[in-house]
């Protein structure tokens, strides 16, 4: 049998769970011994073939006929290995193959019947031969040993006590071996089923992706079976020894594949390393023991890495060496694993080619055993020779001495022959020994000789004497722990003793107590920590437990039962029974004893509990058990700490505190009270002896001493009526404090599952949205008349998602329903559910979250107005629906005329409703009453109140010149009201406004008139609303109303025809007229609505009027100031009336030390797109300066003394910034220098400053590293400078975008400065930074004392922050607070243009009526140039008295031109400078816009020729008027609309003349010193872009035109030096810029397509390259300039066709 191969089996299992569920498919095939496998990537190519000694089919179930079961493979494989065992050789079986594989199952199996592996069938079949052996003469003895080797160490799995890895040694005649390895004899296959289970427990396995129960380690079996034949005839007694080692390999894997991380991983990457070392080992051996290396000889290369693995080197025997072996390599079938499977065949493949030489092992008994005497003996004297013979004679192993007598007569070990092989080596050890480097090899050589020969010697008998030893040991170890085992060493558990004394441990969870038992054994029992000097009997730990806490004393006394005494160690703590114990103390059974703090356990006698049990049989049992708490608690009484008295004590001690407290407050309370008394007192008479005489004096004075003129008075009405009426702060005031019930009622609805939302709404009362007489307070009717404003109020918006209806409640009828809510939720828990559900159907007054609800919904209002009864013509309108929140929800049709009295009603058909005459009479007394009620809501009247005053809750007067309103942003229109005359206010109702009675002949008073109103069509209405009617009346008139037949709307197809006929006759009076001068009539458009528009709660939707911001471009956030270090921090004074405005530009640079010594720019990349924005390109580690430079025009206002201090922190990697947290790392930068500038050709002030930047300093990791790719670091910078005539510095600040290279790393120019180096036209250092624009305010220092600052200062509490029950189901959900204010305000804004727009539509559509029907003749035939033919049309046009014969005296031609000859001088005199803006005050678009929310002064028709009645659009630009001028037009202009702050008059030619002179300038300034507060706001870019462009500039100082390229972002126009150009050159400050336009300016020039921009400091000429080009800068300038001139020459074309 010597020199047989390796047999090799391969068995495929089934498919497991995995598998399965990924539908694999089966690549493995097998015909006999053959092994296929298929790649199931190319399934056509030929299977991989290979052959082994077996192939075990067992992929299918047992019911086919190929199936292997695990008999089968033992037959086959295990059979032939024990029966090798039984003729004497080594054998070693071991399986291969992946995780999962199987080969667990293939060596252990399962304890099922017929699912046992190899191993134990193998073991029973062992025993099962030896009890079939009948031959006297033999005898057996098997020993076992199990190891497991995981992570490259070795671990006994049979012995506890080796809880560490084991060592594995080299010996030269053994070989390798475990040190201290148990090896266990065992006498039947039960035994070995014991060991075997108890070690398979102890193995390591995990779960990974390809298997649940993973070996973890590989698990070596080792069977030691000896056979002893005793020959009676010679009486020789003959040994064999076989060595069966049975291997269960680890499973190879792949990471990737089991999904391995942690600890897996670093197991699957140890693992792999021992198959992998396996694997070479056997291709090593294959190689050798190939053909063509049989006959060479060895080479040094022929090496064989045994050593590289545990596992191998243990293995060594079994791997081509004394052994008998087979493999058994396990596949897995699945297709997701062919990888891993074919690695496996390969590996077994491989091994097949190994040849192992096995030798039965024989008995050299008596030759070994003489060799091993010799080895000791010359070990010995090798020792000696070196004089340590001393060292042997103390230090050798327990048996050493004895060895001699040993050796004499005894029976050779079970091991013994295994090293018969290597009998030959002995007598190389000498030489060996010999050349040995030192003593200390020669002593461990003797050590380990001398312990083999010690196992060699042990008999049988001894060995079963350790094992039983082990056992014992084991037990004495569990009961060290406290758990005891019983005495016929079966089941583990917690048994209480029958005589010996214990402890049983007490613990706070019942389920945990009495779990731990310890032993008090006779003698002394020590308690203490492990790390203790001597060994403790009882091991605990804590941070009290000393070393050695204390110790039982056990004695026995005779017969009698032992007493145990406890006795304390010095220092510990112990307790019994709640005392501290010092002295040694005699406990009793039952006795509670504390170790530290949270050791508790209980001392139990047996012996003396039974006999106290006899002494007293009838003792009653304890009231309370004995456990931990009683333990604590005894405790706390004996330390003497009574719980309940301790707190009865304090709390006795916190109420007479609490009483003394409250004397002491109530008493000085009461002082404090009696001495604002007398204080009072004293003021009281202090002011009757003072104010009194002074008010008798000056009722004696004359009244003329203190004359007001009448500006004065103006002023003095417009700022008394502005602040009586303000409504912000109050507004403001009622949502902050009732957002907590608006909290409350939401968080109910929610919880009841109510479909109904609220929300604060604010309702004003304007035309398109008068206020229900249920939401006006009661004292509402009685300020009516008094209000110049319209009445906003707060009320609840009420979604009820149910119904599809919306509510409005008062906060009275919030606070009323909210209680009927608390009430219903409070009943909630006891109503069943479906009482509830049945109250939700039910929508009435019953359930407070509902109200009854309209069936038809209001849509919207129209107004149609009535002028074109003055004429008389008839008109067809077509109006828009628009509703309460200014959408326009449709479009109505209505005709009106004026009919005869006696005039019938044609016959329109079967379609048009016809309805009879109605008659309407109108009182004087009733009508003035309604006009001063309604006018100044409706905004009608001019006599009252501007239009501004109108439309606005107040409060947003003062900050309307802070920026640009959101219309400007965002839509780039800055919508403007039309100057006071441009609607129904122009010279033709100022005609209009003449005597009636001798110019309207069809309106006589008291005389009867009749006119039609006809609803024809509505159209655009959403099929939201099914059924629409619609009704009308005077707005004065609310009892009745006309109305219409509902109508079916699906919202597709024809407009809805009414064709609703009303004839109205009224008796002419002059309320009449004055109502069809300027009131309509009102139309109200109502629909059944059918759909559910709400959103969900809490998603708030905001109101869709407002653009919002989000769908912008993102731009950076402007941050709030850097604190400055080195200045105090003052107290900030409060701002009061604006003073003057400067527009900023600024530049930013941060300059690097170049290698010439220069600071040089750092390159900005400006590839965002976004003025004012831009990224520094930085090296690491350069010196560093920040340069900036401040661009202003002159003024006389604004002087820099010095740069007070520059900080720089906030460094990030974020635009945003939480600016609440305070930033350690603000730097204060050293100023190298500041002070004026002066470029050559730029009239502008420069001020610039240098300071030095170490970025080092910062201690941020951002500055000092390379920025990672597409990262980029932010820093804010903040500027403190102070100024001449300021109270405190102004403060500059911006945020810098930076990104750091290494130190030599070459920056590429940005993609904008490679465009300017390609076009050659600006030099690359003047890109190098960025920009900023910013609005500087210098305001008075406002008077801290008056009523209207103490108000201001008045805190409110904001109860939307407070907590309410159930706030955590809105989900976030917050009720609307200021921001509502402001979006009012937008509605407000948006009805008020609808308003105007309809007005104008109305203007417009009569006055085109009357050109075409009432043109006179005189006019058409009079030769006149254009402009005069459109002058005189618009004048008959506008006036009836044209029409019929009696129009205005004619100019005759010397007065023509003498009217050209003054326009002619004006064009050649005016210039663009300071004087002209001051003494012509011109309205621009931004003074008039209606999206700045600012309070006009209240225009009075009387107070000037020139008021708000005779204005026209022309007359606002004296150099641009196109029509005639009179003699009153020759002086300046009275201004047009007054100021929008309560100022003195506007500043007299003789004050503009004085800021000419700077020296003049400053000498005037001097007065006020330190009066202004500066205030300086950076200004959001706007990302919408109106028109970009190229423009030629003409200014006074210079000397021809330049072209320039201009972006305008309102309100800004900003310029470039060219397309290619990134930074801006000069800002234009359009809200606060005159753009003017005129033709004849154009044709004087000779140059056309021009127009001028006056700002207060300069005026510029500019000229577009076409005329389309022009009309479209001037509407992106100025949009309403640009529709006034297209309106003009569309009339021009107009008038000169008709000509």
């Amino acid at each position: 049998m010597a020199g047989a191969s390796v047999k090799v089996a391969v068995r495929v299992r089934p498919f497991n769970s995995r598998e399965m569920s990924r539908d694999s498919k089966c690549i493995i095939q097998m015909s006999g011994s053959t092994t296929a496998i298929v790649n199931p990537k190319q399934p056509k190519e030929t299977p991989k073939s290979f052959s082994f000694d077996y192939s075990y089919w067992s992929h299918t179930s047992p019911e086919d006929i190929n199936y292997a079961s695990q008999k089968q493979v033992y037959r086959d494989i295990g059979e032939e290995m024990l029966q090798h065992a039984f003729e004497g050789y080594n054998v070693c079986i071991f399986a291969y193959g992946q995780t999962g594989a199987g080969k667990s199952y293939t060596m252990m199996g399962k304890q099922e019947k017929d699912q046992q592996g190899i191993i134990p069938q193998l073991c029973e079949d062992l025993f099962s031969r030896i009890n079939d052996t009948t031959n006297d003469n033999m005898s057996y003895s098997v020993e076992v040993s199990y190891m497991e080797i995981y992570c490259e160490r070795v671990r006994d799995l049979l012995n506890p006590k080796n809880k560490g890895n084991l060592r594995v040694r080299e010996h030269p005649l053994l070989g390798p071996y475990v040190e201290d390895l148990s090896k266990l004899a065992v006498t039947s296959y039960n035994d070995i089923q014991d060991l075997m289970d108890s070690g398979n427990k102890a193995r390591t396995v995990a779960a990974t992706n390809m298997n649940e129960t993973s070996s973890r380690s590989h698990a070596v079996f080792n069977i030691i079976f000896t056979q002893k034949r005793h020959d009676a005839e010679t009486d020789i007694t003959t040994e064999k020894v076989s060595k069966i080692s049975l291997v269960d390999l680890a499973g190879s894997e792949r990471a990737d594949s089991t999904g391995a991380k942690g600890t897996r991983l670093k197991e699957g990457a140890n693992i792999n390393k021992s198959l992998t070392t396996l694997g070479k080992v056997i291709s090593a051996l294959a190689e050798m023991d190939s053909g063509p290396n049989k006959n060479k000889k060895k080479k040094k290369t022929d090496f064989i890495p045994y050593r590289d693995s545990v596992l191998t080197w243990l293995l060594r025997e079994n791997l081509g060496g004394n052994s008998r072996t087979a493999m058994v390599a396990a596949l897995s079938p699945a297709d997701i694993n062919y990888d891993e499977t074919l690695s496996t065949l390969r590996y077994a493949d491989r091994a097949k080619q190994i040849r192992c030489n096995a030798v039965i092992n024989e008995d050299p008994n008596n030759k070994l055993i003489r060799e091993l005497k010799d080895e000791v003996t010359r070990l010995r004297d090798l020792l000696y020779a070196q004089g340590l013979g001393d060292i042997t004679d103390t230090n050798t192993v327990p048996g050493g001495p004895k060895l001699t007598n040993a050796l004499v007569g005894m029976s050779p070990s079970s091991s013994l022959s295994a090293l018969s092989s290597r009998a030959a080596s002995v007598s190389s050890l000498h030489e060996r020994l010999l050349f040995a480097p030192g003593s200390e090899e020669a002593i461990e050589r003797l050590k380990e000789t001398e312990k083999i020969i010690a196992e060699l010697n042990e008999t049988w008998e001894e060995k079963l004497r350790r094992t039983e030893a082990i056992r014992m040991e084991r037990e004495a170890l569990l009961a060290e722990m406290g758990v005891a085992m019983r005495e016929d060493g079966g089941t583990l558990g917690v048994f209480s003793p029958k005589k010996t004394p214990h402890l049983v441990n007490l613990n706070e969870d019942p389920l945990m107590s009495e779990c731990l038992l310890y032993y008090i054994k006779d003698g002394l029992t020590r308690v203490g920590r492990e790390d203790a000097e001597r060994r403790q009997d009882i091991v605990l730990s804590g941070h009290f437990i000393k070393e050695e806490h204390c110790v039982f004393r056990s004695d026995s006394r005779g017969c009698s039962e032992a007493v145990v005494t406890l006795e304390p160690c010095e220092g510990a703590d112990t307790y019994v029974n709640g005392k501290k114990v010092t002295e040694p103390s005699i406990l009793r059974s039952g006795n509670r004893i504390i170790m530290g703090k949270s050791h508790v356990f209980r001392f139990n006698h047996p012996e003396q509990a039974r006999q106290e049990r006899e002494r007293t049989p009838c003792a009653e049992t304890p009231a309370e058990p004995v456990d931990w708490a009683f333990a604590q608690r005894e405790l706390l009484e004996k330390q003497g700490i009574d719980m309940k008295q301790e707190m009865e004590q304090r709390l006795q001690e916190l109420e007479d505190q609490y009483r003394r407290e409250r004397e002491e407050a109530t008493y000085l309370l009461e002082q404090q009270r009696l001495d604002y008394e007398s204080k009072l007192e004293a003021l009281q008479k202090q002011m009757d002896s003072r104010y009194f005489p002074e008010m008798n004096e000056e009722d004696e004075e004359p009244e003329d001493e203190v004359p007001w003129t009448e500006r004065e008075c103006e002023l003095a009405l417009w700022a008394f009526r502005k602040w009586k009426w303000y409504q912000f702060t109050s507004l403001r005031d009622q949502l902050w404090g009732n957002a907590i019930f608006l909290k409350e009622a939401n968080a109910i609805s929610v919880e009841l599952k109510k479909k109904v939302q609220f929300q604060f709404v604010l309702l004003t009362d304007t035309l398109y949205s008068p206020l229900p007489p249920d939401l006006l307070p009661p004292e509402a009717a009685k300020d009516r008349e008094m209000r110049p404003f319209p009445r906003t109020i707060v009320a609840v918006e009420v979604q009820d998602q149910k119904n599809g209806a919306t509510h409005y409640w008062t906060l009275e009828k919030l606070r009323q329903r909210l209680d009927l809510m608390r009430e219903m939720y409070d009943r909630a828990a006891e109503v069943p559910s479906s009482v509830i559900e049945d109250c939700d159907n039910v929508v009435t007054g019953g359930d407070p979250f509902y109200d009854r609800f309209p069936w038809f919904r209001l849509v919207g209002r129209a107004f149609v107005y009535l002028s074109n009864l003055l004429y008389p013509v008839p008109l067809v309108h077509r109006v828009a629906i628009v509703s309460e929140k200014g959408e326009v929800k449709g479009f109505l049709r209505v005709a009106v005329q004026a009919i005869s009295a006696d005039e019938e009603a044609p016959d329109y058909g079967s379609g048009v409703r016809q309805s009879g005459t109605a008659k309407i009479s109108f009182d004087d007394q009733h009508f003035e009453k309604f006009q001063s009620e309604s006018c100044p809501v409706v905004g009608l009247s001019r006599s009252g109140t501007s239009q501004e005053e109108l439309r606005i809750v107040e409060g947003q007067g003062q900050g309307a010149d802070a920026g640009p309103s959101a219309d400007e942003v965002n839509n780039n229109t800055c919508s403007a009201s039309p100057p006071e005359g441009l609607l129904l206010d122009s010279p033709e109702k100022a005609a209009l406004d003449g005597p009636l009675d001798t110019t309207l002949t069809h309106l006589h008073l008291g005389s009867a008139f009749t006119f039609r109103v006809t609803v024809l069509q509505a159209s655009s209405i959403s099929a939201e609303y099914a059924d629409i009617f619609c009704q009308f009346n005077f707005i004065h008139r609310h009892d009745e109303a006309f109305s219409t037949e509902p109508l079916k709307n699906t919202g597709r197809g024809p407009p809805l025809g009414f064709y609703h006929v009303q004839n109205i006759a009224v008796e002419v009076t002059r309320s009449f007229i004055e109502y069809i001068k300027s009131q309509p009539i009102v139309f109200e458009v109502f629909g059944h609505y059918q759909q559910h528009p709400f959103p969900p709660l809490c998603k708030d939707v905001l109101s869709p009027l407002r653009p919002s911001r989000r769908h912008f471009p993102r731009v950076m956030p402007l941050s709030k100031p850097v604190p400055a270090t080195k200045l105090s921090t003052l107290t900030r004074p409060s701002p009061g009336p604006c003073h003057c405005k400067y527009d900023l530009l600024v530049y930013f640079e941060i300059c690097e030390l170049e290698a010439n010594g220069d600071y040089i720019p750092a390159v900005v990349d400006h590839r965002g797109g976004m003025p004012c924005m831009g990224t520094f390109l930085l090296h690491q580690g350069i010196q560093r300066r920040i340069t900036v430079t401040l661009l202003h025009e002159t003024g006389s206002h604004i002087r820099w003394k010095e740069v007070r201090e520059l900080v720089v922190g906030r460094i990030r990697n974020t635009p945003e910034t939480d600016e609440s947290l305070i930033d350690p790392n603000i730097l204060s930068l050293n100023i190298l220098s500041s002070g004026y500038v002066h470029p050559a050709q730029d009239d502008r002030t420069f001020y610039q400053f240098e300071a030095a930047w170490d970025s080092s300093m910062h201690n941020s990791l951002l500055l000092n590293r390379v920025t990672p790719y597409r990262e980029k670091i932010y820093m804010t910078l903040s500027v403190y400078i102070e100024m001449e005539n300021c109270t405190q510095p102004a403060v500059i600040t911006k945020d810098f975008c930076m990104v750091f290279y290494s130190r030599d790393a070459k920056l590429p120019a940005s993609r904008s400065i490679r465009n300017l180096f390609g076009s050659g036209s600006l030099r690359a250092s003047e890109s190098n930074r960025v920009t900023g624009v910013y609005e500087l305010s210098l305001c008075h220092v406002a008077d801290v004392g008056s009523p209207g600052m103490q108000r201001r200062r008045r805190r409110v509490l904001d109860t939307s922050v407070a907590y309410v029950r159930g706030e955590e189901n809105l989900a976030g959900w917050r009720p609307r607070s200021d921001s509502l204010i402001l979006d009012h305000q937008w509605e407000l804004e948006k009805l008020s243009l609808l308003q105007e727009v309809e007005k104008t539509r109305h203007y417009l559509l009569l006055r085109e009526k009357l050109e075409t029907t009432q043109r006179p003749g005189p006019e058409a035939s009079s030769p006149t140039s254009s402009e005069d033919a459109e002058s005189h049309s618009s004048s008959s046009a506008s006036s009836p008295l044209s029409a019929e014969g009696r129009a205005s005296p004619l100019e005759v031609p010397n007065e023509r031109q003498r009217e050209l000859a003054v326009k002619c001088l004006r064009l050649l005199t005016h210039t663009f400078n300071r004087e002209y803006t001051h003494s012509h005050v011109c309205i621009s678009a931004s003074e008039s816009k209606l999206s700045e929310m600012s309070v006009t002064l209240l225009q009075d028709p009387s107070m000037s020729p020139l008021g708000a009645a005779t204005l026209t659009p022309s007359s606002t630009c004296p150099s641009l008027v196109e029509g005639r001028y009179g003699a009153a037009d020759l002086r300046t202009p009275q201004p047009s609309s007054p100021p929008a702050s309560p100022e003195p008059e506007p500043m007299s030619e003789a004050e503009s003349k004085k800021t000419t002179s700077p020296a003049q300038a400053t000498e005037a300034d001097k007065e006020p010193q330190r009066l202004l507060v500066p205030d300086i706001q950076e200004i959001r870019v706007s990302p919408i872009v109106s028109k970009k462009g190229y423009l030629h500039f003409l200014e006074p100082h210079t000397a021809g035109w330049a072209k320039r390229f201009v972006v305008v972002r309102r309100p800004y126009a900003y310029m470039y030096n060219n397309d290619k150009d990134a930074v801006e050159r000069f800002v234009l400050n359009l809200s606060t810029a005159q753009v003017e336009y005129s033709e004849d300016q154009q044709a004087m020039l000779k140059t056309p397509n021009t127009f001028a921009v006056c700002t207060e400091h300069r005026g510029i000429l500019l000229q577009a390259s076409s005329d389309k080009d022009m009309h479209d800068w001037l509407y992106a300038f100025n949009p309403l300039l640009a529709g006034t001139i297209r309106s003009k020459l569309s009339r021009r074309r107009s008038a000169q066709m008709r000509v």
